[in-house]
């Protein structure tokens, strides 16, 4: 039975080596609240708007023989096949704080062809993060 029910977008699930950790780095580099974080420190999220980023460890005995085990890049020139990205209004200001709060620079912001202001930082863990201003409707 189809339906034209359209799904919401819940989560961005980030697997790392140590949740509480990366919770607290994201909450402090990025400047979002904590929602979440359970006891075991196996699950933690963050507020975000609509949508949530939530935080598990790389290996857990529930899914790894489900959907495999996950694969972290093994160097600073490997990068995973996905990166979140954060929309700030002064994208200078918020990749300064993010570096100082432990995030490592990749590329300082700089303006983009389609309009947009991008820069590039490293969590704790390597993951890509991509910080830039909303883009600018076409002229």
């Amino acid at each position: 039975m189809a339906t034209n029910q359209k799904p919401v977008f819940g989560y961005v699930v980030i697997y790392v080596k140590d949740v509480a950790a990366s919770v607290a780095f994201y909450a402090k580099a990025f400047g979002y609240d904590v929602r979440r974080l359970d006891e075991s420190h196996r699950w933690g999220e963050l507020e975000t708007g609509s949508t949530t980023i939530a935080f598990t460890p790389i290996h857990q005995h529930e899914t790894d023989n489900l959907t495999g085990a996950v694969h972290s890049s093994g160097s600073g020139g490997e990068r995973p096949p996905m990166e979140v990205c954060f929309v700030y209004s002064d994208v200078d200001a918020a990749f300064k704080r993010a570096v100082e709060n432990g995030a490592v620079a990749v590329r300082e912001p700089e303006g983009k062809e389609w309009g947009q202001k991008v820069g590039y930082v490293r969590d704790i863990d390597g993951n890509v993060v991509r910080m830039g201003s909303h883009v600018k409707p076409p002229k």
